[in-house]
């Protein structure tokens, strides 16, 4: 963690969270320790469909901006301990942590995003059932959108949103919402762009920025050369986007549009494309080609 603070920026790879032993037995989930000890709050998600690619929503371009470090995640939403616990041997409670702050900090990248859009906010919630959690995040994000007259907003509850990205994600420009609604409608958006191995992820705070696939591990292909590297070089896309955009530095902001373009046309040729998006291709291939896009 000391070294990770001190970079100015990390590239994560897939975890197999569910593999790791509990924290009181000595398991340190890489992924949720270092989103909390870096305050990582904000996880962006964008989901497109690309030319070459086989997309069940071919019109779809939007982004899921996640609150990443409260809700009922219970690894990093307790100061100290989890936030699930049993009382007895035969009943399991878990709590779910909302706040003002959290939820207007959230907010305030997402509308500041939208504003770079196409200027559209859609609070995701279940405000009818929740009313206390959910209502304190809406009503937040309401006052948020009272400094950001440029930009729309409209709610949606999160049942109706599972079928409304279906129906036409198109219609979609940033969507808002908790850890776990994030979570969930990403990976949604993503296989309706094209899959998961398409799912590029950044995890931001004020000071840092963590590139990491939205995607897990697939340790039932390891060692094939078959995984779909897409999702993690986009997400260095977006890391390197972030440090251009933080520290004033228009080359690598220029070297974040320059590995997206060279990534959309190898994609575009579905030679290169693995198994995952029903091509032959290779990992290391895949990587090879989009080396020599950027070089050309």
């Amino acid at each position: 963690m000391d070294d990770i603070r001190q970079a100015d920026g990390v590239i994560l790879g897939p975890v197999s969270t569910v593999d790791y032993p509990p924290r009181d037995q000595g398991g340190i989930n890489p992924s949720a320790t270092i989103r909390k000890g870096l305050d990582l709050y904000a996880n962006i998600r964008p989901s497109r469909a690309r030319a070459g690619v086989p997309a069940l929503s071919p019109d779809m371009d939007l982004v899921v901006v996640r609150e990443n470090t409260e809700g009922f995640y219970a690894d990093r939403n307790m100061f100290s301990g989890s936030g699930e616990f049993m009382p007895t041997e035969d009943m399991a409670l878990a709590v779910r942590k909302i706040t003002a702050a959290g939820s207007r900090r959230i907010a305030e990248v997402a509308f500041t995003l939208a504003a770079r859009r196409r200027g559209r906010v859609t609070a995701i919630h279940k405000a009818n059932v929740l009313k206390v959690s959910d209502g304190l995040f809406l009503d937040t994000v309401r006052a948020v959108a009272g400094g950001h007259p440029g930009v729309e907003l409209d709610d949606v509850l999160i049942d109706a949103m599972a079928a409304l990205l279906v129906r036409d994600a198109s219609v979609f420009d940033v969507v808002l919402t908790t850890n776990m609604y994030g979570d969930i409608l990403s990976d949604e958006a993503a296989e309706l762009s094209g899959g998961l191995g398409l799912a590029g992820s950044a995890n931001v705070g004020d000071n840092h920025v963590v590139a990491q696939a939205a995607h897990g591990s697939a340790p039932d292909i390891a060692g094939r050369g078959i995984a779909n590297p897409t999702a993690l070089m986009l997400s260095v896309a977006m890391m390197l986007e972030w440090l251009g955009a933080r520290h004033g530095r228009d080359d690598l902001g220029g070297a974040a549009e320059h590995f997206t373009a060279a990534i959309d046309a190898v994609l575009a040729d579905p030679a290169s494309h693995t198994p995952d998006m029903g091509g032959t291709g290779t990992t290391g291939a895949f990587g090879e080609a989009v080396a020599r896009k950027i070089g050309e």
